[in-house]
């Protein structure tokens, strides 16, 4: 066989065997988890409670989730719940409702994953009730819906149902997510929440939230 003829074959032979490997790492890679907005680093963080009104917390007189008009139309038939759902899961597919009707979704509060969305709450990182008694009783009703509503700050994020509803209203000081390796990115994303709409901390809440940040 010519020589040229030796060497197109070993070129082609070489060239496929580099597209099986690539093929091979393709199909066995992790596929990316998807995830609220990534919030300030935990320098930034330090520096932004540090400069949080530390105040005790304020009366829930007056409260109602009504006040902080939610999951609102983002775009065509989508609101800010399926918006969230599509975003925070994988391979989620949706019907012409917008509905989430598949999917993978990874919880970060406990570790736990769901293939249906009914399982799957969305939390406000910083609980409605607990803004309002942290300065938000004063806003307009407009600002309260973009606080309830905010996909640019990581204000939402999806999580299984029963533990964010283990979690309510509370407020660092007096709960954190099961999952205590997730406890960082949680003061992270409380604070940066908090300081972007000027709510206050109680002294609790602070001391919580400076221990964790500490320890990232």
């Amino acid at each position: 066989m010519p020589a040229a003829r030796v060497y197109a074959r070993r070129t082609a032979v070489l060239a496929a065997s580099a597209a099986l490997t690539v093929t091979g790492l393709l199909a066995t890679a992790p596929a990316a988890q998807a995830s609220p907005p990534t919030p300030v680093t935990a320098s930034t963080a330090r520096t932004y409670l540090a400069s949080l009104t530390v105040k005790a917390e304020g009366s829930s007189t007056g409260y109602s989730r009504d006040l902080f008009p939610h999951w609102i139309t983002q775009s065509g038939t989508c609101n800010t719940r399926e918006v969230v759902l599509k975003r925070d899961g994988v391979n989620v597919v949706q019907d012409s409702s917008c509905a989430a009707v598949s999917g993978s979704w990874f919880s970060e509060y406990d570790g736990a994953t769901w293939t249906v969305a009914s399982d799957l709450d969305i939390d406000h990182v910083v609980p409605l009730a607990e803004a309002w008694r942290s300065g938000a009783n004063s806003w307009t009703t407009s600002k309260r819906q973009g606080f309830a509503n905010d996909l640019t700050r990581p204000q939402l994020i999806a999580v299984t149902d029963n533990v964010n509803q283990s979690k309510g209203d509370q407020d660092p000081g007096e709960w954190m997510p099961p999952r205590t390796s997730y406890h960082c990115m949680y003061a992270r994303m409380w604070v940066q929440v908090k300081y972007y709409y000027g709510l206050s901390v109680d002294s609790a809440e602070k001391s919580a939230l400076q221990s964790v940040l500490n320890g990232c």
